[in-house]
């Protein structure tokens, strides 16, 4: 067929569809199958032409880091019950001990200065999360001394609040006892993979326990709630940013040596699922426009681009809100550091937008002396209070509360199904990194061929500018009086259904005889698709920060089709079937479905080893309650599962469709059913024209 006759078709068919134009084609190749990104693949900030379009995006942002770090929903906080002692008079300031609870039986420690001799308050307040200095919040050194930025900015007017990173010093879980800083829990926290599918990480603590000092900084008669910032460099300047974008609450940020276009990060505790698939450090930095934001750049790391790179590209993004004075970026020829000129640019910064200075110039750090190290620890000498937990205990609490979580929200009545959706939608989004095919689909006709009794359409689908490429049949009966389409998938693709004519076999054709259209789909690495040999280490080099395991691109393609299916010929109801395995990787695309059939494949869906097979492996699968988590997302619309075993989950899913009164909608089989008896049910609630 030549490919002028093909972009023809194509546009008869988009155009039928409603859907997008000739121009839009598809690439000539899945651009999907490649190596995988990593923290040093560099990225491109988009290109954004509208405010409203950077709110839209940033939300998603916004929403995406929070799913990453498991606070989506947002857990509970307990009490603070923060401990201040210790407090030593120097001039200018005081400095003081602290300790919080971020979550039962975990203690946040840390110091606090405050301003002395400049009356009562209210101050403005600053985090100083501390980055990866190899005596954390102690560090004092000409790279860099977080004892040095506190009490300066203390001196200045400004109560400043320093605290450890999860394995340093003060903070750390019962089980760590004299372990080197930094040598157990940077790496050792989530070592175990099952940890994803709760999203669990370090990182997420970490991210959690800035949230709670912020909390704590709030909670201080002589904190201006309105003035709070926060600055760190390195995995603190990671800190800072990711605070920024969660929260905001902050009213100036300075996140020194991190923005950067190449790489995000090389710790556990700066990589989370999911995090950077589609985003990178800019676009989460961006987040906080247009709010007054500081960048500065090392010449001699990864951010030594920052004048043409990062800080344009922010630069056009403060420009949509008309505030480009509320951002500053600049270079300084240093290598990786936050070392004394570093500071003095960032308090001017802060002198300006917190404390209402005229202008931002650097203000001069005088000499200062910091305490000893012991004289700071909350623990000297390592005894941690006796409620502190270990991280098995800590891991084993969150996984309680995030399954109470889920549970708390049963959607018994049609009310309470909105509400669960609500929260649950944008966590399946951002987990299973998918979205739904609102604009942009991509049709492509390769040929058709009409036969006695139905006609065969081979397509590839796509979406605009994503790359990807999903070979499909389309299998209409000679009268298709059905007001629905059937996108059925197998782990073999179109061959599973299809004879090397495309002659419809097997549920197919058993589909089909009843008057019902039938659309087949090739996912992802499966069928003629698959790549012999291919092999990709989910739980190496963060891989899953960066990049979609193979589930993850299936389940976007049977979206893509659903959307296809739900605008072919002015709508149709969407029927999705699942087949063996793929009967799974459908479960997981229910929400893009009006009715759902599965082949549960007798998973044992409670074994986390089951989940972690490399054909079903997604991160945060267990935060959502896992496939029935998901499917609940879709009902109470027909479902059919079949072949569930005796170890698949059901119940809660059952309990909804009685408690909403709709259990004729629902059928659940131990066994395998025959394809005339799926094709049977799809024909009972498929609607007419």
């Amino acid at each position: 067929m030549k490919p002028a006759k093909r972009f023809t078709l194509a546009a008869i068919l988009a155009s039928m569809l409603g859907g997008p134009s000739a121009a839009q084609s598809l690439p000539e190749h899945d651009q999907r199958y490649g190596p995988p990104r990593t923290l040093n693949t560099r990225r491109a900030f988009p290109e954004i032409a509208a405010r409203a379009e950077w709110e839209k995006r940033a939300q998603q942002i916004r929403e995406q880091a929070l799913v990453s770090c498991g606070l989506w929903p947002m857990p509970a906080k307990p009490p603070l019950s923060a401990k201040i002692f210790g407090r030593v008079e120097r001039d200018g300031y005081s400095v003081e001990k602290v300790c919080i609870q971020t979550h039962a039986g975990v203690c946040l420690a840390g110091n606090l200065y405050r301003p002395r001799g400049q009356g009562p308050g209210p101050f403005p307040a600053v985090l100083n999360p501390h980055g990866h200095w190899s005596k954390g919040r102690l560090e004092d050194t000409q790279l860099g001394s977080i004892a040095g930025r506190c009490i300066s900015l203390a001196r200045q007017g400004m109560i400043a609040f320093s605290y450890d990173m999860v394995g340093y010093n003060d903070t750390q879980f019962a089980d760590a006892g004299t372990t080197p800083p930094a040598a157990k829990t940077r790496h050792h926290f989530s070592a175990d993979p099952a940890l994803q599918l709760w999203h669990i990480s370090l990182m997420g603590l970490q991210t959690w326990n800035s949230l709670r000092a912020l909390d704590f900084l709030e909670s201080l008669s002589d904190v201006d709630k309105s003035r709070l910032g926060c600055t760190g460099a390195s995995g603190g300047g990671t800190q800072t940013f990711m605070l920024g974008a969660i929260d905001d609450r902050l009213a100036a940020q300075a996140p020194n040596v991190m923005v950067s276009h190449s790489m995000q990060g090389g710790c556990l505790c700066e990589n989370a699922p999911g995090l950077r698939v589609e985003y990178s450090n800019m676009e989460l930095a961006a987040v906080a426009a247009p709010r007054p934001q500081i960048l500065v750049a090392a010449s001699r790391d990864w951010t030594k681009d920052t004048m043409s790179v990062e800080g344009p590209a922010l630069e056009k993004i403060y420009k949509l809100f008309n505030a480009p004075e509320k951002l500053r970026y600049l270079r300084l020829d240093f290598d990786h550091n936050y070392n004394q000129p570093s500071r003095e640019q960032v308090y001017g910064w802060f002198g300006k937008w917190l404390r209402g200075r005229p202008d931002f110039a650097p203000i001069p750090e005088p000499p200062f002396q910091k305490e000893p190290d012991e004289a700071l620890r909350v623990f000297p000498d390592d005894k941690l209070p006796p409620d502190a937990v270990t991280e098995e205990q800590f891991v084993n609490r969150l996984i309680q509360q995030y399954r109470q979580q889920w549970l708390e929200l049963p959607p018994k009545n049609p009310p309470l199904v909105e509400r669960y959706r609500a929260r649950w939608l944008p966590a399946w989004k951002h987990s299973l990194q998918v979205g739904f095919v609102e604009k942009g689909l991509l049709v492509q006709i390769e040929r058709t061929t009409k036969l006695a009794d139905h006609t065969v359409t081979q397509l590839t689908l796509g979406r605009a500018g994503k790359g990807d490429r999903v070979p499909a049949l389309l299998l209409t009966p000679r009268r298709d009086t059905s007001g629905a389409l059937v996108v059925l998938v197998h782990t073999n693709g179109l061959s599973a259904f299809s004879d090397p004519n495309h002659a419809p076999a097997g549920l197919a054709k058993a589909i089909l005889d009843r008057g019902v259209g039938v659309l087949l789909v090739t996912l992802f690495q499966t069928g003629e698709l698959a790549e012999a040999g291919r092999d990709r280490d989910y739980f190496k080099d963060f891989f899953t920060t960066y990049n979609r395991t193979d589930v993850q691109e299936r389940v976007q393609d049977i979206i893509t089709a659903c959307a296809f299916a739900q605008s072919y010929r002015g709508g149709r109801r969407v029927i999705l079937c699942g087949a063996g395995r793929a009967g799974l990787w459908s479960l997981l695309a229910a929400p893009a479905a009006d009715m759902l059939i599965a082949d549960c494949h007798a998973l044992d869906s409670a074994r986390d080893s089951a989940l972690l097979a490399p054909d079903l492996f997604t991160p945060g699968l267990r935060r959502l309650g896992g496939f029935e988590g998901v499917v609940l997302l879709m009902a109470p619309n027909p479902l059919l599962l079949h072949n569930t075993g005796a170890a698949f989950a059901t119940e809660v899913v059952r309990a909804m469709y009685q408690d909403n009164h709709v259990p004729e909608r629902y059928r659940a089989e131990r066994a395998r059913l025959s394809d005339d008896g799926i094709a049977q049910w799809i024909a009972r609630w498929a609607p007419p024209k």
